[in-house]
């Protein structure tokens, strides 16, 4: 146990700041992509991209690009490394709110997917994208390119946030 959570029982209240925070995570991260896609004069749709596939399960594709998805290769590499300690962050998060290795977990889990959920809620209010749940976008940059229909990480986050929950609060 650490000092910070020795005398810490997992709480609703505590669960809650869990969601805040990932809520707020999530709002930060619609406004690096935000201001990426306004350097980078985006199209809406990610449909031009050029790319290898690695592997294609139908929901979710794992790809390797041809050229850069952003501006050059510096700024891509520069948000690989935001999209690292964004998880450090929630990672560090979960530590603190967590007293063994369930709570941690499940405190994780509940602030990755409010960050998840809550950046597709904020695109849509900044930028109003995406268009439908079935609009193309790019998840992730590490340790490939992952794409798919915005739906799946959605229901992934929804299904994780449930599961992240229950360890969390459970005695």
């Amino acid at each position: 146990m650490n000092l910070l959570s020795r005398h810490r029982r997992p709480s609703v209240t505590n669960l809650a700041f869990l969601i805040v925070a990932g809520g707020a995570f999530g709002y930060i991260e619609a406004a690096a992509v935000y201001y990426l896609r306004g350097l980078m004069n985006f199209h809406r749709n990610y449909s031009l991209i050029h790319y290898k596939t690695l592997l294609n399960l139908g929901f979710i594709a794992f790809v390797t690009t041809r050229h850069s998805l952003l501006v050059n290769n510096r700024i891509n590499d520069v948000e690989k490394v935001r999209e690292v300690a964004t998880i450090v962050v929630l990672i560090a998060i979960a530590y603190i709110a967590g007293s063994d290795w369930r709570q941690r977990l499940g405190a994780f889990l509940v602030s990755f997917a409010c960050w998840d959920i809550m950046y597709y809620v904020f695109l849509k209010i900044l930028d109003n994208w995406p268009n439908s749940l079935f609009t193309k976008d790019v998840f992730f940059l590490i340790p490939v390119t992952w794409i798919g229909p915005v739906i799946t990480p959605l229901v992934c986050a929804i299904v994780i946030l449930a599961l992240g929950s229950r360890l969390y609060l459970r005695r």
